[in-house]
């Protein structure tokens, strides 16, 4: 699909972004703070975690500092009435919802024989229902934007045997996010309602990178959240009558921005990128 005409920022937009914490979530959300951007930051860390960076209020002094107003909800997407209290807290304070990103997301890179069923139901309850529960409850206030967006932090539909047969589990639950894109894409249309995906092109130096996946050393090879940030605005600054239903590499969008430095990105610009999982 060609790239449409973009609004002209994020300026007094309001966001609702899950996992804003920290990680790919507070990138987005600060990236959006430059433009004057309002942001619900929903997680569930209001006090600080021994093995995991940032809570909801250390995100909003960032998201301040950045140039945006931010909100820190402490809320659960597992439940609905969490869910249900933070949008309503978000509405009254920012006076309606613009932007959607679903990017709360839990990780196991296990198979079927290995996966404990607690951190399955726990994958599968915060990946494709929190995504799901979102976009539902999101939706009423959505329809009232002049130009809604839904994104969310999902690969493209790719079923790799290959991948699937390593990570069942997760890889389940994460397509089940990117089929509420296909979905949504089409059930939403009619009411100019965006929805899409956005995924790394190479490993993201999250804590869920240094602490599931692969380390320190896996970190060096990866790049920094702010590509995602970066990608993610151009997305969200697109008309959504023409630009939906597409499933999108954070590198492909900075290029067909006519972004070069990618090295800005790296985290240790001396090493190799290690590839997505799913790319």
């Amino acid at each position: 699909m060609p790239l449409s005409t973009k609004t002209d920022s994020l300026k007094d937009k309001t966001l609702f972004i899950t996992g804003a914490s920290r990680g790919i979530g507070l990138a987005i959300a600060k990236r959006a703070a430059k433009a004057g951007a309002n942001i619900a930051v929903v997680a569930k860390t209001d006090t600080p975690h021994p093995n995991l960076p940032g809570t909801i209020h250390s995100a909003v002094e960032e998201i301040n500092q950045a140039g945006g107003r931010g909100l820190a909800l402490k809320a659960d997407i597992r439940f609905e009435e969490d869910v249900k209290k933070a949008i309503e807290k978000t509405v009254a304070t920012f006076g309606g919802i613009d932007i959607l990103v679903n990017n709360a997301s839990a990780i196991s890179m296990s198979n079927t024989l290995t996966t404990p069923m607690k951190r399955y139901d726990l994958m599968n309850q915060v990946n494709s229902r929190g995504t799901f529960l979102c976009s539902k409850l999101c939706y009423p206030y959505l329809v009232k934007s002049e130009n809604p967006h839904i994104l969310m932090i999902s690969p493209p539909l790719n079923l790799d045997p290959a991948s699937f047969g390593l990570i069942l589990p997760w890889a389940m639950t994460k397509m089940g996010m990117s089929l509420c894109v296909l979905g949504m894409a089409e059930e939403f249309k009619s009411a100019g309602i965006a929805v899409n995906a956005l995924w790394p092109k190479t490993v993201i130096a999250t804590a869920a990178v240094k602490n599931v996946v692969g380390g320190e050393a896996m970190i060096k090879q990866s790049r920094k959240p702010e590509i995602m940030g970066d990608a993610a605005y151009y997305l969200l600054t697109k008309q959504t009558k023409d630009y939906t239903g597409q499933y999108c590499l954070d590198e492909q969008v900075l290029k067909d921005e006519g972004i070069k430095d990618f090295e800005q990105y790296a985290v240790d610009p001396s090493q190799p990128l290690t590839d997505d999982f799913f790319v």
